[in-house]
């Protein structure tokens, strides 16, 4: 395989609940449409807010300034439409249950699902019996789903995913890992598909992505 045939690999720590997150859906979505089997995207897990950190209340004061400064425009530049949820669960049910959906083969639709559940829809996705509807929502078998989660079965995965985003330094999300046969590049926040792209030009050797449509 020449080193322009070899794919380059974007690792995604991200968190249900974490706005920026969702914001970053579209553009990676965008990227993976232009440049197809060049890029292999892997999302992976990251609890913004585990069990050890005191729950945040509903509406509190960062979501408040955050939201007209920050997220909106973003929003309406990605064409989300997004509003800050009522409540603030713990997402490590969701990350468990989007490790079964990829192994079912219908992670997209179900990570997709579980954003807009949250950010526009205010439901619970900490919670078993609402995980359940978006995975039946999405062609996702609920009795397997249900009891995979109840048996801890993904929990592994999702420490691991942790795991490794600690080694890297990563301490918050999105944060994105672009290796291929460049340089290793590690970015965080929410970016720009043209950020992301100067990524994997740099990453990645042969045509530039812009050559590419």
């Amino acid at each position: 395989m020449a080193p322009s045939d070899t794919p380059v690999r974007l690792d995604v720590w991200s968190d249900y609940v974490c706005p920026f997150c969702y914001l970053e859906l579209p553009v990676l979505e965008q990227l993976h449409a232009r440049l197809g089997a060049a890029l292999d995207i892997h999302w992976r897990a990251f609890e913004l807010r585990p069990a050890s950190v005191r729950p945040l209340a509903p509406m509190s004061e960062l979501p408040r300034s955050a939201w007209p400064r920050a997220v909106y425009p973003m929003a309406e530049q990605r064409g989300l439409k997004m509003q800050p949820p009522p409540l603030q669960p713990r997402s490590r049910l969701a990350l468990e249950a989007a490790e079964f959906a990829k192994d079912t083969g219908s992670f997209s639709a179900f990570h997709e699902a579980l954003f807009r559940a949250f950010f526009k829809d205010g439901r619970d996705i900490g919670d078993l019996g609402v995980l359940g509807d978006l995975a039946e929502d999405v062609g996702l078998d609920r009795e397997s789903m249900t009891r995979a989660l109840e048996a801890s079965r993904y929990t592994a995965r999702v420490l691991a995913d942790e795991e490794e985003a600690q080694r890297l330094g990563i301490r918050g999300v999105p944060a994105m890992r672009l290796a291929g046969k460049g340089p290793v590049l590690l970015l965080n926040g929410a970016q720009p598909e043209e950020a992301v792209r100067a990524a994997f030009a740099r990453v990645r050797p042969g045509p530039s992505p812009s050559a590419m449509h």
